[in-house]
């Protein structure tokens, strides 16, 4: 008689997000404004592999502000003169716009604004703030909604001096924001800091002249269709192109994170491609060792800690950074579709526990809490069309047929759900299902679920009920 077999996965919770599991921002007055000028962005291809070499170009142009809901306790271009006048403080102070022919050293310009910034430099709202504010109090968050000056400085200067010119360019901005009391924005990224904030994530988080790319920049994740998207903001302002990955599912995130963020870091710390859109990302050779240690602590047994990775020349959508992006797909790696070259690439580079599987016949017991599962599933089905959370996603466990005419009952996370039909994602490495990988894009019918997981943004699970009946059927069995 066919035997059933039931992969049962324990879904902890997640140790790691992405850096601001959120819709990306619109870009503000003044990025719309530089978007024609950023260098690149516009020359290249969508899809066509990136070009081998150095992937840094320059000049560099990047641009802080400080914000001030109260009149400075000082005036702030008075504090930035007073601060580059020390020796070896930072860029030379222009008197009009950088331009590139004026970056063959550091530079600044200083636009003392008291006049537009309500209409053109708007501070982001109290919704934004709860996002991409670091270290503000909520009193702070209210205030900022009507600042009406701000000090905005435009840094340009080679690539070759992006290290040690952007170090000098962060602690020159913390400086000014100090004497004067007020808070600093970062333009590329989008976020406001308090002095406090700047100094621990912009400044102490560097290794020498080596820079924590985690903390120098953002990642936006967003559902995208069916399934996420996410991009990095902020590596231009070390010259580098922005990290763009499509189509993961958001119980990915953590693996998919590191990868982004690793691969960032290797281009921060000089990385080049042998190949044209061809790069392998080598895990432990990342020097940076608050950046690196970490995530080699969460890599499985078997995992190899090296990425194979293909580079695309990324296609922009509304609210990216406007620079040149490097889109990083999977198919190096073997699968019968882009899903699971993409699971075959993260399990080979951090390792994967194994799934647990279980032998067994559907007891009564287990019947009536499938029943019960199914019995919700139309309640889930209604949610989703409305559209889950950042983070937030429903598995279903369904039937695949083995070879010798049983059922392999596997979990699937839900990208689309018309009717019926549920097409998603298979999280499970089949056993005994000939043509079939993890990760692969698999269609199941409703009527034929056994169970459901739903997992919230928080962590918080509902469902999977049918798993801790069968690992208490397991302990029983072993006993």
């Amino acid at each position: 008689m066919p035997k059933t077999r039931i992969h049962c996965i324990a879904f902890a919770a997640l140790a790691f997000s992405l850096s601001a599991a959120a819709i990306a921002a619109t870009p503000t007055a003044q990025q719309q404004q530089q978007q024609a000028t950023t260098q690149g962005a516009s020359k290249a291809v969508p899809g066509a592999p990136v070009p081998a070499g150095s992937p840094q170009v320059g000049p560099v142009h990047f641009q802080f502000a400080i914000y001030y809901a109260k009149p400075p306790a000082t005036d702030p271009l008075a504090a930035l003169r007073g601060a580059l006048s020390k020796p070896g403080a930072g860029p030379r102070l222009l008197t009009a716009m950088p331009t590139p022919a004026m970056a063959t050293e550091p530079v600044v310009y200083a636009n003392w604004n008291t006049t537009t910034v309500l209409q053109d430099y708007r501070a982001p709202s109290m919704e934004l703030l709860q996002r991409f504010g670091r270290g503000l109090s909520r009193e702070q968050a209210e205030a900022l909604q009507k600042a009406d000056r701000a000090l905005i400085l435009d840094f340009a200067h080679p690539a070759q001096q992006s290290t040690a010119a952007m170090l000098k360019a962060l602690r020159l901005t913390l400086q000014v924001a100090r004497d004067t009391g007020g808070l600093l924005w970062d333009e590329e990224t989008r976020e406001v800091f308090t002095p406090d904030e700047w100094q621990k994530r912009r400044i102490d988080s560097w290794a020498g002249n080596v820079p924590d790319m985690s903390q120098q920049t953002i990642i936006h994740a967003y559902r995208s269709d069916s399934l996420v998207r996410a991009i990095t903001l902020g590596m231009s302002k070390f010259g580098l192109p922005d990290v763009v990955v499509s189509d993961f599912s958001w119980s990915s995130n953590r693996p998919m994170g590191h990868l982004v963020n690793m691969f960032a870091q290797a281009m921060a710390e000089g990385a080049t491609l042998a190949r044209a859109g061809q790069y392998d990302l080598d895990l432990r050779a990342l020097r940076h060792a608050a950046a690196r240690d970490p995530m080699l602590a969460s890599l499985k047994p078997n995992a190899a800690a090296v990425a194979r990775l293909s580079l695309v020349n990324g296609k922009w959508e509304n609210g990216d950074p406007r620079n040149r992006l490097y889109e990083i797909r999977f198919d190096r790696y073997a699968g019968p579709d882009r899903y699971a070259q993409q699971t075959a690439m993260l399990t080979a580079a951090f390792g994967a526990d194994e799934d647990s599987v279980t032998r067994l016949k559907h007891n009564d017991e287990l019947l009536t809490a499938s029943k019960a599962a199914n019995a919700q599933l139309p309640r889930l089905r209604d949610v989703f069309a409305k559209g889950l959370q950042p983070g937030e996603y429903i598995l279903v466990k369904a039937p695949f047929t083995t070879r010798d005419g049983g059922n392999e009952w596997m979990w699937v996370e839900v990208a689309k759900w018309n009717g019926d039909t549920i097409e998603g994602l298979l999280k499970n490495e089949p056993v005994d299902v000939p043509n079939l990988r993890g990760g692969q894009m698999v269609k199941v019918s409703q009527a034929k679920v056994f169970d459901y997981m739903r997992r919230h943004p928080d962590g918080r699970e509902e469902g999977n009920e049918t798993t801790k009946i069968i690992m208490r059927m397991q302990g029983g069995a072993k006993k």
